[in-house]
């Protein structure tokens, strides 16, 4: 490769995945308790392995939620429809252990106040010039690969595909003299996919490629040297064990930040620092980079308890903000003036007391051109 130029890759995974799984369900039961109750506290977790599926945490609410049938029908949702693919919604094992607190502990926790944080913790935003969607390349194709694989075993176009796949797209960028950086071409696209037996692989492997990648890697990135790698997952059908929240840089930039320390987004409502706080920290680093007061940057922001306000706000640009002549110090400091990084506030802002969290449990949570998002919406600087 031409000096200054690297090989960066991401990767992403269907909405069958196991973890995506539990990630759908942990999210089912938050949007279920959202619907009754908009000021439910919720951190629920969920696992699953051959023929069950377990939730388990907390959920301090006045809304009465059906978990079982909330967990069938996220398992229905999602394709998991027979036990030859792992796992049958119908018939699969229901595990609830959940600590459901009442109307009382609802109360108590109204009455605290309501941007102190309960947390200790860090979060991670970061956004870049390199596509219009603020989002690595690398990590934006592997997301649309996956969402492409859902929505055509969805309608029928590739019946045979079974829910659980992942996708890698390798990229070749190249860092320019401010710090910024250029993908120049897709060097390598993995997909790691099951098929039903009444298809043979060579068919599957031809659809794929001409429904999949061709469909969604830009001609214009794919050179003579593209390579594309399909293959046959060995494993039997559920036979992996599934975990919320163990998917973080699918969820987020594709290993371009730091995920920081807080827990899972998955199954948690909007006053938790994992979900308020992640979204506030995209929010800022793409609204900086919009203003092109720098052309990629992270944004960390830090918690403490009993604290409202975050205990510090750190911007890196890589070197980008000195064409708009300002110092990543300086850049912090717009931000807390711009910014009210409370989680209530942040709760309100971005208005995370709605149901809409399974419709991000997949395919990530920022970059997202097919959802009406509040911190994809840059915000100007005053």
């Amino acid at each position: 490769m031409p000096e200054g130029s690297f090989l960066f890759s991401s990767e992403c995974v269907t909405e069958g995945h196991p973890d995506k799984l539990c990630d759908r369900v942990s999210d089912a039961v938050l949007d279920a308790c959202l619907a009754q109750d908009a000021d439910s506290r919720v951190a629920c977790d969920a696992t699953t392995k051959s023929g069950m599926v377990m939730i388990l945490g907390e959920v301090v609410s006045k809304a009465a939620v059906q978990y079982e049938q909330v967990i069938r029908e996220a398992a229905k949702a999602v394709g998991y429809d027979s036990e030859d693919k792992g796992l049958d919604w119908r018939t699969m094992n229901v595990i609830v252990a959940v600590e459901d607190q009442g109307p009382d502990i609802t109360a108590a926790l109204g009455s605290r106040a309501a941007d102190v944080s309960d947390f200790l913790g860090t979060v991670c935003g970061y956004a870049t010039d390199e596509a219009a969607d603020f989002m690595p390349v690398s990590q934006s194709l592997a997301a649309k690969l996956c969402a492409q694989m859902d929505q055509l075993r969805r309608d029928g176009a590739l019946s045979w595909l079974r829910p659980d796949a992942r996708a890698q797209v390798t990229v070749e960028y190249k860092e320019e003299a401010d710090g910024a950086v250029l993908p120049l071409r897709v060097d390598t696209v993995a997909i790691q996919y099951s098929h039903s037996q009444d298809v043979k692989t060579e068919v599957a492997e031809r659809e794929l490629r001409e429904q999949v990648v061709k469909a969604v890697i830009p001609e214009r990135l794919m050179e003579s040297s593209f390579k594309c790698l399909l293959t046959v997952r060995s494993r039997r059908p559920g036979s992996e064990a599934g975990c919320a929240g163990r998917r973080p840089e699918v969820d987020m930039y594709g290993g371009w930040a730091a995920v920081g320390s807080s827990s899972s987004m998955s199954g948690r409502d909007g006053s938790s620092l994992s979900r308020c706080a992640s979204y506030g920290s995209r929010w800022a680093a793409r609204s900086l980079v919009a203003a092109r007061l720098c052309r990629r940057c992270t944004v960390q922001l830090s918690f403490a308890p009993g604290r409202a306000e975050p205990i510090s706000i750190h911007v890196q640009s890589f070197g980008t903000s000195r064409s708009s002549g300002r110092t990543d110090a300086e850049l912090a400091e717009l931000l807390s003036h711009n910014f009210d990084f409370r989680p209530n506030s942040l709760k309100q802002d971005l208005g995370l007391k709605t149901v809409q969290f399974q419709r991000l449990s997949a395919h990530g949570h920022f970059g997202r051109a097919d959802l009406d998002l509040p911190w994809e919406k840059p915000k100007a600087f005053k």
